[in-house]
């Protein structure tokens, strides 16, 4: 079994979770095996007065094509209608996002559904051997389905004490990123981001500037897009991961608020408190960064307003890390436990 580790998630239906155990994945599985049989059941007596006994090819091979359908098109279509929950998730309380903390897609239930029919459960999957062995070696309980999907099964209910904060728009940068292709931001880079901004105050600030602009710089390289000129690391990332779960919020409730998204009032979070600014050079004195390594200091600029620069289209310079300072190639963060 393993132990809960808090997961930072981006999507406004799935906020603050953790990732669930096997044994509760275990008993939300027993339970959509229960209705998938009595599905099973319930199709073959069906099948049992439509066909003809005579003809008993036409029955085993309905009665194959029902067996396939109901294995793998029923954990399909609830967890792509629902958001990633089966019937037995909802009853404990489950529900499947991708490894970013995102809303899963058609795609990634299709995956999950397949794998676990042909190798988790069913076809070689020695009735959940191999799930449970998979799930077993994995960090975060992930089964085959889940590796090959890029999904994770967390926990919806959580006590009321964990938690890190909700990501906001950093003011001024809304309709900047408004006009980002976040389509190609890989999900792993998107979820280093967000620990690396959950984790910001409890860093050194010489560590906490290193390790933001490497991960600004790949940020920018996978976006196609610069860091823009005046712009603190936190504050680019903090914005391409509000958009981004801005996007996703609009299509899990099929409604778009546009690109005048009306931005928060800066970047909620530990150690950060509302609409709060970072030390840049020459910056007027301001809100500072707050934090256990960071003492309050100068704001990034008067009111909280960016350089004019970041709200106009096209490509700008990004600024030039400081010299000697080692920019990380690879995500520094690991889940916590």
């Amino acid at each position: 079994m393993h132990e809960e580790s808090e997961l930072v998630t981006g999507e406004a239906v799935v906020l603050d979770l953790r990732v669930a155990k096997l044994a509760s994945r275990a008993l939300a599985m027993a339970l959509d095996v229960l209705v998938q049989l009595a599905a099973l059941v319930g199709v073959g007596m069906l099948l049992a007065f439509a066909v003809p006994e005579t003809d008993e090819a036409l029955f085993v091979t309905l009665l194959l094509v029902t067996l396939v359908l109901v294995m793998v098109g029923y954990p399909v279509v609830f967890e792509t209608l629902s958001r990633g929950r089966s019937l037995g998730k909802m009853a404990l309380g489950l529900r499947v996002v991708r490894v970013d903390g995102g809303p899963i897609r058609f795609r990634h239930a299709l995956v999950r559904g397949l794998a676990g029919f042909v190798v988790d459960f069913w076809a070689l999957g020695l009735f959940g051997a191999v799930a449970v062995i998979v799930s077993l070696v994995s960090s975060n309980g992930r089964r085959v389905g889940d590796f090959l999907a890029g999904t994770l099964v967390v926990r919806e209910r959580v006590p009321a004490s964990a938690g890190y904060a909700a990501i906001t728009m950093p003011p001024g940068l809304a309709g900047w990123a408004a006009q980002l292709d976040l389509t190609r931001l890989p999900d792993d880079l998107a979820l280093a981001s967000r620990q690396f901004l959950a984790r910001f105050g409890e860093l050194r600030p010489e560590a906490s500037h290193a390790l933001g602009w490497g991960l600004a710089q790949q940020v920018g390289n996978a976006l196609g897009t610069p860091v823009p000129a005046g712009v603190p690391p936190w504050a680019f990332l903090a914005a391409v991961l509000a958009e981004r779960r801005r996007r996703d919020h609009a299509r899990a409730f099929s409604g778009y608020a546009g690109p005048g998204y009306a931005a928060g009032p800066g970047f909620g979070g530990p150690g950060y408190p509302a609409g709060a600014g970072v030390a840049g050079p020459g910056s007027p004195p301001g809100p500072g960064v707050s934090g256990p390594n960071h003492p309050a200091g100068p704001g990034f600029a008067a009111g909280g307003q960016y350089p004019a620069a970041v709200s106009q289209p096209g490509p700008v310079d990004p600024p030039t890390p400081p010299s000697g300072t080692a920019v990380p190639v690879e995500n520094p963060f690991t889940p916590p436990s």
